[in-house]
């Protein structure tokens, strides 16, 4: 491509934002107010200037060896994640909304792990069918009965959100077992303020730089209160884990230690670390290993990763987990459906955030509303994540439809279905020019002494011309998110 032509394609002034809600533009050539300084001073930088610190901002992300690993792929399996420099920006008065509607979510979703792995009311109310939720893979039957400290569930939370064409924001899903990707958060943003330092002096951007010391503060609320120097570890499987450069990095910048299940044994009724000393008793545990996987003497026996006894330590109060044991059944994507009714029954208020409209295959009536409008719907599995067990309708074949068919009628309970919402865009570059580009963003809240949202999120943009697929194994990258203060 002629470097003239390049010019030409890529001014901002060319830049359309189409009929989608975009993240920076009102419409073509008027970028949202917030935005404006930012616009100002990419355009002022010339299109090389700015592909060559695009350039060197994937070089620094590579150097600092911010990767994921993506299984069953023939490449390889260790990948950079792919960074686009344009940021998304989030006015002040959308994140005040959005913190708000999150630590009423999260409040609601501790209630409901408490509720049923208790007393189980909002079953015996009817108002979520009791099939549902003990059916559900994530729900553990060795945790009915437990206490965690401060009854506090879900220590770290990643919700996705996304936004539609209206620009009202929705919630996709939450994680609540171990969810990924803040380490990108960090060190994007670090990224960033090297190569636009100007924009950050004038532009009110709110830091996000606090996330480890957060973390590492929500991790020490587990501990007893008469242990003055609790010791705090980072379980991971282990080097060739999806997220172990996260894992690591964590560690790392809270000063914990990383250890694999094989650094760990249960011994005079503790969990006990192998040092070069000796033995060393840890009070909390950041698990980065789905339950299945933590306790082959409690789960799955043929587990390598896991701590044989740790659960009857775990019951036993005598080491904190972060999240707790079980968390998962609320990350089941037939249990989603039914948060609202969750915040309407714990708390008698009206969800801020709304869920998307969401079709539940087990119900009869709605399963034939979803096998006869496949072609337009977005149907995932209950357990899955990372874009796998899913069917896009609308970029399906139709032999794709039908085989996917065959699927939800065989297990109807593991199945929903979505409309496909026409998701915000943000500009993007390209091949070397602006192109408009689908993002959702992923919020981090720790629960701790108190409820605490992490300025942004994970922006996670569908880097493939068209897609609406943003998750990283899927061809998918990401972008810093600026929050602007007040």
């Amino acid at each position: 491509m002629d470097s003239r032509d390049l010019v030409a394609t890529v001014n901002f002034n060319d830049y359309d934002p189409g009929d989608f809600f975009d993240e920076l533009f009102l419409r073509q050539g008027q970028p949202r107010p917030e935005a404006v300084p930012l616009i100002e001073r990419m355009s002022s930088l010339g299109v090389e200037e700015v592909l060559r610190r695009q350039q060197a901002a994937q070089i620094a992300l590579f150097k600092m060896g911010v990767t994921f690993n993506v299984y069953s792929d023939n490449q390889g399996t260790e990948r950079i994640l792919p960074f686009d420099i344009i940021p998304r920006i989030v006015s002040a008065e959308d994140w005040a909304f959005l913190e708000k509607g999150l630590k009423q979510r999260i409040c609601v979703l501790n209630l409901f792990l408490s509720d049923i792995y208790g007393e189980q009311k909002i079953l015996k109310d009817g108002i979520i069918p009791s099939e549902i939720v003990l059916s559900a893979s994530g729900f553990l039957k060795p945790c009915i009965g437990l206490k965690p400290p401060g009854d506090i569930w879900c220590h770290v939370t990643g919700t996705d959100l996304v936004r539609d064409r209206d620009g009202r924001w929705y919630v996709l899903e939450d994680n609540l077992r171990c969810p990924s990707g803040v380490s990108y958060v960090l060190e994007n943003r670090r990224v960033m303020k090297s190569t636009f330092p100007l924009v950050f002096n004038t532009m009110p951007v709110q830091p996000v730089e606090e996330y480890p010391s957060q973390l590492l503060d929500t991790l020490l609320n587990l501990a007893p209160p008469y242990l003055s120097d609790p010791t705090v570890v980072v379980l991971t499987p282990g080097i060739y884990n999806s997220a172990y450069f996260e894992h690591s990095f964590l560690a790392q910048q809270m000063g914990a230690q990383l250890v694999e299940g094989r650094d760990l044994v249960v011994a005079d009724g503790f969990l006990q670390m192998r040092t070069t000393k000796g033995l060393q008793r840890v009070d909390v545990i950041y698990r980065r290993i789905d339950d299945d996987f933590i306790d082959p003497l409690a789960f799955r026996s043929d587990s390598m990763l896991g701590v044989p006894g740790l659960t009857e330590v775990y019951r036993a109060g005598r080491v904190a987990i972060a999240n707790a044991l079980g968390t998962g059944v609320a990350d089941d994507k037939v249990i989603y459906a039914y948060v609202p009714e969750m915040i309407r029954y714990y708390l008698n208020e009206e969800p801020l955030l709304s869920n998307v409209p969401t079709f539940l295959c087990w119900e009869p009536s709605q399963l034939q509303h979803v096998l006869a409008n496949l072609d337009k719907l977005v149907v995932k599995s209950a357990g899955e994540s990372g874009g796998y067990g899913m069917l896009v309708g609308p970029h399906a074949t139709q032999a794709e439809r039908d085989a996917f068919a065959e699927k939800i009628k065989a297990s109807p309970r593991n199945y929903i279905a979505q409309p496909t919402l026409c998701l915000s865009r943000v500009p993007a570059m390209i091949d070397g020019r602006f192109e408009g580009c689908h993002v959702d963003l992923r919020p981090y809240i720790l629960y701790g002494k108190q409820i605490f949202v992490n300025p942004g999120g994970l922006t996670r943009v569908a880097l493939r011309r068209g897609s609406l697929v943003v998750n990283s194994s899927q061809g998918g990258g990401s972008k810093d998110t600026w929050v602007m203060c007040k």
